[in-house]
């Protein structure tokens, strides 16, 4: 069944058949009556395909299989409700706008995929640049702190210790560490720019 496409007119234009006939012939399975239907309806098919898929390759392909289907469905032909040469266009254009709208279904995929990718990326970068501007900026700002705020501070939010953890690591009166981490934390704040 996999015929080459003749694409010029091949000169004289051979009598047609009655594809009728010829379709009820394939209806039961003859190879012959096919080859002959097949010949007579390629260049229609490949032409309302290639009209369709505008691409050479891909409309061989889908020319191809629009006789497949042909060859399938022989006997659901109804010749009381139109010409075979109908029923063959109607075929080969759906099959082709099927592939269009597959061919487009990919590459919209594929652009939506790209996009996603290159958010993520930029996201990602943007987001670790901001952490480190930040990280940066906190570490100045610490620096502004006395030892004994920047202690405090440091033990209380990077280590987790509470206040009274925090007096008896640094051997210093609750009252004061309490004191001394609001100050910093103020210090800090306004360092930073953060509003209340």
């Amino acid at each position: 069944m996999n015929r080459p496409f003749p694409l010029d007119g091949g000169g004289t234009e051979p009598s047609r058949p009655d594809l009728s006939a010829v379709m009820r012939q394939v209806a039961q399975g003859d190879k012959d009556a096919f080859a002959e239907l097949y010949d007579a309806l390629v260049p229609m098919v490949f032409g309302i395909v290639i009209r369709v898929v505008r691409n050479q390759a891909q409309a061989e392909e889908v020319a191809q299989e629009a006789m497949i289907d042909l060859w399938r469905q022989a006997a659901r032909y109804r010749g009381d409700l139109g010409p075979v040469t109908a029923w063959a266009a109607t075929i080969a254009h759906r099959r082709a706008v099927d592939r269009v709208r597959s061919v487009q279904a990919a590459t919209d995929r594929e652009h939506a995929q790209a996009a996603r990718e290159h958010r993520t990326a930029y996201d990602d970068v943007a987001e670790q640049v901001e952490t480190r501007l930040e990280s940066e900026q906190v570490r100045r700002c610490l620096r502004g702190l006395t030892e004994l705020q920047r202690q405090a501070v440091t033990l209380a939010y990077y280590q987790g210790l509470t206040y009274r953890e925090v007096a008896e690591t640094l051997s210093t009166p609750l009252s004061t560490i309490k004191t001394r981490m609001r100050d910093g934390l103020i210090r800090l704040r306004d360092c930073m720019g953060v509003t209340a």
